[in-house]
């Protein structure tokens, strides 16, 4: 008899709310249908972690299917002693079709019909969160009109 292997313990990290402004529309291509969507600024919350999302960055998004959306996030967050993280997302959101184009036009749905997953990495640039640069990082995630909420947790 095989042994059942014991899965990895999860750490909570922070709840990352990224404010988003209006998606810039690029359109079709052989990969599917193409989105941007500028990050304006945010918050970071966690037990240790905590400051708040630098405006700039941007979600590139590409809606491989009616019901599949693959994300691609790049920002900066900052935290309360001054430290800064560049953070780089990918993630995949599904849904049903109608539940997905509700998203796409920017309307709320309820996240527990959204499959929404992530796996961040984060590269500080000091000492205090240095740890982070070998961690595998997983997340859960929900897209708001107006924000992305990102509950982030160390894979232990």
């Amino acid at each position: 008899m095989i042994p059942t292997p014991v899965p990895p313990t999860l750490t909570f990290l922070a709840t990352i709310s990224v404010g988003v402004d209006t998606p810039v529309e690029v359109g079709p291509t052989l990969d599917g249908h193409r989105r941007v969507i500028p990050i304006v600024g945010g918050s970071v919350t966690g037990p240790e972690l905590r400051g708040t999302v630098l405006a700039g960055g941007a979600d590139f998004q590409v809606l491989r299917t009616e019901t599949l959306t693959e994300l691609r996030a790049e920002y900066a967050i900052e935290t309360e002693d001054g430290e800064r993280i560049q953070v780089s997302n990918f993630g995949l959101r599904t849904g049903t079709p109608e539940d997905v184009a509700t998203l796409v036009r920017g309307e709320p749905v309820d996240p527990g019909r959204i499959y929404f997953r992530c796996s961040p990495r984060l590269e500080p640039t000091g000492r205090r969160w240095s740890w982070l640069r070998s961690r595998i990082l997983v997340g859960t995630g929900e897209r708001h009109p107006d924000e992305v909420r990102l509950d982030l947790f160390v894979v232990e």
